[in-house]
């Protein structure tokens, strides 16, 4: 069975967002890569908040896993 972390899929998909050329960026674009790097940051961070949100999104996942059976 294949398990991913949060953590390690956020920080992947900033370093692909953050590989592109600034000129190729608008603004919308900027604001939700800026979405994605805070998200990462609760998730790893050692935080009740980020313990928290990494519980519910690890259950979140195990439910979607488990109604695909």
């Amino acid at each position: 069975m294949l398990t991913i972390n949060v953590g390690v899929l956020l920080a992947v998909i900033v370093l692909l967002r953050l590989r592109r050329r600034t000129e190729a960026r608008s603004r919308n674009d900027e604001k939700l890569t800026v979405i994605i790097v805070l998200a990462l940051g609760i998730v790893i961070a050692p935080t009740p908040l980020g313990q928290g949100s990494g519980d519910f999104l690890g259950q979140l996942a195990s439910g979607v896993t488990d109604s695909s059976r």
